[in-house]
């Protein structure tokens, strides 16, 4: 028994001691990672992060006479899921009706008023010229009866035949007269029934324009394709309870698919490095292992503010050169735009840079012992940094600092090298938007790059 409690503690130390081996290791490799100074072309990227968007796609309007009605917007009462595949002709989404349906009920009643009105109107002309009439015809009688007067009073005394032939030409002027009446009574009716005819027919015809716009509230696929909510101003999507505006009557869209463009901001920082007609690599998201490449086809000229960003950005669309099915707008891409290639340069790891009292340096290995080596670094992309002066091929530096390296002593570089780059462009950390900080060319100066 005694022997066996001896061997179990021996076996229990060994195991202790092994535990303690590998995590005493682990922590010691940790704190001493290493990397080799390398040398070959260096490529200049911008990386940002983008949207999937059609190049082209066919618009599903609204109702296109809006405001020959006078409705200057509408709600979408109800529109199918985004994304969804229809065919020419399905039904897409529904608009509320309720003021159209007002105007309509207001329209109908205003055009019973001027049928009403139109048979009054035709009424009271009909009577008046009746009237008018039966007035010239008595006019007349009355005429025919003084022409037989004056013959018969041709025997009469001279003083009476004239009395006679004046009556007759009183009678004459009263007949014209009446006549010429009825005549100016006859236009007058003729303007009156146009005028109210017009009325009558303009509300009939606004009646129809009403009732055809109201059967274009349900809204359908003018062509086959996948439905895509359309974003407004803000960027949100148009969906249900949105409303569409009568002179941007847009309801969705119906995208190319097989042409699509990744639309992309780039810091203002970076913007002078894009040029139109630069390769791009894309990645997408959602589909991690799926690469594709692109060129940039369109750099805007004016920046713009981002919705609760400080930073100013500028526009970058890049066309994808490959089709997928996969693809679909709104996907979230990543661009790795290549702004340059500089050849043969020696560069190493951004995270091997460090700094200190404006100097910056690596921690170098050299042998069993590590020193602080005074560096003098150019342009960078996302992951490496060129260094100018201060380090050599396959030299090995740590990428985190080792234990009391405060107490190292720092190598600083010959005053000629330091005067060959003083006004040389070197490293000043800059934001991205979207992305954390990281390091480019902008200074002219010493740089933090971290202490």
């Amino acid at each position: 028994m005694l022997r066996k409690t001896y061997i179990y503690v021996i076996a229990g130390i060994c195991v202790l001691a092994i535990i303690g081996y590998f995590v005493f290791a682990n922590n010691h490799k940790g704190q001493n990672i290493i990397a080799k100074v390398k040398k070959g072309n260096f490529p200049i990227e911008v990386t940002t992060t983008g949207e999937l968007i059609a190049k082209s796609s066919e618009k599903i309007y609204g109702p296109q006479a809006l405001r020959q009605i006078q409705i200057w917007q509408v709600k979408i009462q109800d529109i199918i899921p985004d994304g969804t595949v229809v065919d020419s002709g399905q039904y897409v989404a529904s608009l509320d009706r309720t003021e159209i349906s007002n105007k309509i009920k207001d329209e109908e009643t205003n055009l019973e008023k001027l049928e009403s009105q139109m048979t009054k109107t035709r009424l009271d002309t009909s009577l008046e010229l009746r009237s008018a009439r039966d007035e010239l015809i008595n006019l007349k009688y009355a005429l025919e009866e003084k022409k037989i007067t004056l013959d018969q009073s041709k025997y009469e005394p001279p003083a009476t035949i004239r009395q006679v032939q004046i009556d007759l030409e009183r009678s004459e002027r009263a007949f014209d007269q009446a006549e010429k009446n009825y005549k100016l009574r006859s236009q007058k009716a003729v303007a009156n029934m146009q005028e109210v005819s017009a009325s009558y027919n303009q509300a009939k015809r606004k009646l129809e324009q009403m009732s055809d716009v109201l059967k274009q509230f349900n809204v359908v696929a003018p062509k086959a394709g996948m439905v895509i909510y359309r974003r407004n101003w803000d960027g949100n999507k148009i969906g249900i309870g949105s409303t569409v505006s009568a002179w941007d009557n847009i309801v969705a869209e119906l995208p190319d698919l097989s042409e699509m463009i990744s639309k992309t901001y780039v810091n203002e920082i970076d913007i002078s490095k894009v040029k139109v007609g630069q390769e791009v690599q894309i990645g997408i998201d959602a589909f991690p292992e799926k690469k594709f490449t692109g060129k940039v086809t369109e750099v805007a000229n004016i920046g713009e503010q981002l919705q609760n960003t400080n930073a100013k950005v500028y526009e970058v669309r890049i066309l994808v050169k490959e089709f997928d099915s996969i693809l679909r707008p709104a996907m979230t891409t990543k661009n790795t735009i290549l702004t340059n290639v500089i050849d043969s340069v020696l560069f190493i790891p951004i995270e091997a840079v460090f700094n200190a009292d404006s100097i910056t340096f690596v921690y170098k290995k050299d042998g069993g012992s590590v020193t602080r080596q005074q560096v003098i670094v150019g342009q960078s992309n996302d992951n490496e940094i060129i260094v100018r002066a201060g380090l050599e091929l396959d030299e090995e530096v740590l990428l985190v600092p080792p234990e009391k390296a405060d107490k190292l002593t720092l190598k600083t570089l010959p005053k000629e090298i330091l005067a060959k780059y003083k006004d040389k462009p070197v490293i000043k950390k800059t934001s991205k938007p979207g992305n954390k900080d990281s390091i480019k060319v902008r200074a002219t100066s010493p740089v933090i790059l971290k202490k």
